[in-house]
């Protein structure tokens, strides 16, 4: 029998807590539950999420999410095929995702569908890794995006 080694065990529990980091951000975004975003992201994270706009910091993030979901009626942000790698108290995470959006009032069609990679440089915290960095680089897109960018009124 093959056994493991201290390195090799805090390696997997260190990814298994990446993996389940990089799930809960999507569990909040599908849930509305903005402030458990805070729970994800470094206070001093920075993202480019679909666009070349770098946001510094968990609040400008966590409005620039909220301001594209609160009006939506439904999203499911599923991710996979993650990948991990670890290096002292420093990580980074890639994984593919595929997200559906609806608005039933949306001008132009109620559905949005992106899909795409989350590529995440972390660091492990007093309180557990955080996302230091987020980057969602967009592979494809169907749909109406106006779902997901409303007119303004």
């Amino acid at each position: 029998m093959t056994s493991i080694s201290s390195a090799d065990l805090n390696r997997l529990i260190d990814e298994r807590n990446i993996v389940a980091l990089a799930t809960a951000y999507t569990w909040a975004l599908d849930q509305r539950q903005w402030d458990d975003l805070r729970d994800v992201f470094a206070s001093d994270a920075t993202a480019t999420l679909g666009s070349s706009d770098l946001l510094v910091g968990a609040d400008a993030i966590i409005d620039r999410i909220r301001a594209a979901l609160s009006p939506l009626d439904d999203s499911q942000h599923l991710i996979g095929n993650h990948d991990i790698s670890v290096d002292g108290d420093r990580a980074t995470h890639r994984c593919y995702l595929h997200a559906q959006h609806i608005r039933r009032d949306a001008s132009g069609g109620p559905h949005y569908i992106v899909a795409g990679r989350y590529e995440d440089e972390l660091a492990r915290t007093a309180d557990g890794w955080r996302i230091t960095h987020r980057n969602l680089a967009v592979m494809w897109e169907e749909g109406n995006r106006r779902v997901v960018r409303p007119e303004r009124r």
